[in-house]
């Protein structure tokens, strides 16, 4: 999994996942963005890298926005001269208060499909003719095995995940011809924010009662992965880190699960 001296863009890359990914890729030789729309996390997460001995630029990003997307890409090209890697890891599950509702309403729609949909288009489109016009590059998308399997509590979440697995393949198909890579990631079941305030959710719609959030979310594991347990970010990061190396350079169009068999297909 060697990406020494590559120039990666990772968005959502200031905590969690995206946190991870933007470490496990420095560990690995590459240099770039982190960007996320939180500039505290996103500078913290740079700090620790440059410490390290690596090369990383801070970028606010708002993925809804195609200003701050272009400005995202060119920053990092200005920086860094090129961009090699872009891993779309920005995501949300709902808008403000979603955690309250028995459903999604078109809020949580909307934002849902805005951030995880086309946020992933926009950044994808706003690096796009510069990795065709040097035939090179590797977009890793995060979905999520909720876009395998649906799920209960959040109708659009699962949607749109589903969508990321679709529109990954329609960006292979479409960029192949220009040997640009494109896969996905599906993560399973990882302990993060996010997961914290589904378990909050779960319990306050009496599937968990009497639970804390990590009872509510080592509940779910146990129930659900073979493995029995859950799974971590860096486990996440290096399936991420190996799609954006020479390794993979034969696989495009995949999605692929990190899930301690939750889903196996």
């Amino acid at each position: 999994m060697d990406v020494t001296d590559q120039i990666a863009i990772v968005t959502g890359g200031g905590r969690g996942i995206g946190r991870a990914i933007t470490h496990v890729l420095a560990q690995h030789g590459s240099d770039g963005g982190v960007a996320d729309i939180n500039m505290g996390d996103t500078q913290t997460v740079c700090d620790e890298i440059n410490e390290h001995g690596g090369r990383s630029l801070a970028v606010s990003v708002d993925v809804t926005d195609n200003e701050s997307v272009t400005s995202l890409a060119g920053q990092t090209i200005d920086a860094f001269g090129r961009i090699d890697i872009v891993v779309n890891n920005a995501g949300t599950i709902g808008a403000p208060g979603w955690e309250s509702r028995d459903r999604p309403n078109d809020d949580d729609w909307n934002h849902i499909h805005d951030v995880n949909v086309h946020g992933i288009a926009r950044v994808t489109d706003a690096v796009v003719e510069h990795m065709k016009s040097r035939r090179y590059g590797k977009i890793v998308n995060i979905a999520s095995v909720a876009g395998r399997t649906g799920t209960r509590t959040n109708f659009a979440y699962g949607a749109s995940k589903a969508a990321a697995i679709n529109l990954t393949r329609c960006y292979a198909s479409d960029l192949a011809p220009f040997s640009i890579n494109v896969n996905c990631v599906c993560p399973g079941l990882v302990w993060t924010k996010m997961w914290e305030r589904i378990a909050s959710r779960r319990i306050g719609l009496s599937i968990d009662d009497e639970m804390t959030t990590r009872e509510s979310f080592d509940r779910f594991v146990e129930s659900n992965t073979p493995l029995g347990r859950e799974q971590t970010p860096e486990e996440i990061a290096n399936a991420v880190v190996f799609l954006a190396s020479e390794a993979a350079s034969g696989i495009t169009g995949q999605a692929l699960n990190v899930d301690g068999g939750y889903v196996m297909n």
